[in-house]
């Protein structure tokens, strides 16, 4: 079994709340929604925080959402994780916890959890299918997001088992793209390297250094395709069980690295740090189920970066 809906759930005429709709994955899910016949729903964080239960009850109270799409997370990368435990989960078991909740006492028909593929063990088969959640220890270097992520899919399969609720997970691969966080002190890795080959570039040094070894493998699923996905997920799919979304392609830091540098325009040499972190050595999902449900990733790798160093340059300021 797929999880494939018989009778889709429609979104046309619905009040759809994308929660975390600043962010690189709500504002690209925000532009696909646009083209629809549905009313969007957001609210500035400034105005409700997440975290604290009693406003986001109430806020759901007022707002009657029929459907929510949860992109809102504290999120980062290596540094981040490492530096910034007690925030990473903390913050993400406030988050979905209070908002789930609220989707329940609210009667949402329909919610999709952005979990992330860092919740799968750090040994485990390549390419990860569904099943390996859970089978193994997580990687130490973001261990704190997994378990928060984790829960959050503990979270939608119990209110489905108890309330009979129509609440699903996403495992997406490692996302870039317009919108993306480039500050460097917790930026994830695509936009990490952007940076500092502009910056590079801009300085005209001759070299870039490179965190690592260059060899990990990672797959990287341009956040428009991935805006394209949930919304199809949500029309076609109903299971417990989380579901892969990845391009199922791998590339490695290297070539990632090389790309970047090609996109950005840096003529210098690449330069890297083997005493700095790898995280996972391999990190690929199985998206079968997610292409037997109709959708594949369109954006080639290169397309993408090239796209995503446009919007960083127009929006430097």
């Amino acid at each position: 079994m797929n999880g494939r809906l018989q009778t889709p759930y429609t979104l046309e005429g619905k009040r759809i709340f994308v929660a975390g709709h600043a962010g690189m994955v709500g504002s690209a899910v925000c532009r696909r929604l646009a083209g629809m016949d549905c009313q969007i729903l957001t609210i500035e964080r400034a105005d409700l925080d997440l975290r604290r239960q009693t406003a986001v009850e109430e806020w759901f109270a007022e707002a009657r959402p029929q459907a929510v799409i949860m992109a809102a997370a504290t999120v980062g990368g290596i540094e981040a994780n490492d530096t910034r435990p007690a925030e990473f989960l903390h913050d993400n078991l406030m988050i979905e916890a209070n908002v789930i909740e609220a989707a329940r006492t609210s009667a949402v028909e329909k919610l999709l959890f952005l979990s992330s593929a860092c919740t799968y063990p750090r040994d485990a088969a390549q390419p990860m299918k569904e099943e390996a959640l859970l089978g193994g220890p997580l990687e130490p270097t973001n261990q704190w997001y997994a378990v928060a992520k984790i829960a959050g899919i503990k979270l939608c399969q119990a209110y489905r088992r108890q309330y009979g609720l129509d609440f699903i997970s996403v495992q997406p691969a490692n996302l870039y793209g317009p919108g993306d966080n480039f500050d460097p002190r917790s930026s994830h890795v695509v936009p990490a390297l952007m940076v500092r080959a502009h910056l590079a570039k801009i300085e005209g040094l001759d070299e870039l250094e490179i965190w690592g070894t260059g060899e990990p493998l990672r797959e990287f699923l341009h956040v428009d395709d991935l805006a394209r996905a949930l919304i199809h997920l949500l029309g076609v799919y109903s299971d417990e069980s989380p579901i892969n979304i990845g391009p199922g392609k791998a590339t490695s830091i290297r070539q990632l690295a090389e790309g970047v540098a090609s996109a950005v325009g840096f003529p210098g040499r690449l330069v890297f740090d083997t005493s700095k972190p790898d995280g996972m050595p391999r990190k690929l999902l199985d998206a079968t189920r997610m292409t037997d449900l109709g959708w594949t990733a369109s954006t080639e790798l290169e397309a993408g970066l090239g796209q995503t160093y446009e919007w960083y340059l127009e929006n430097l300021a």
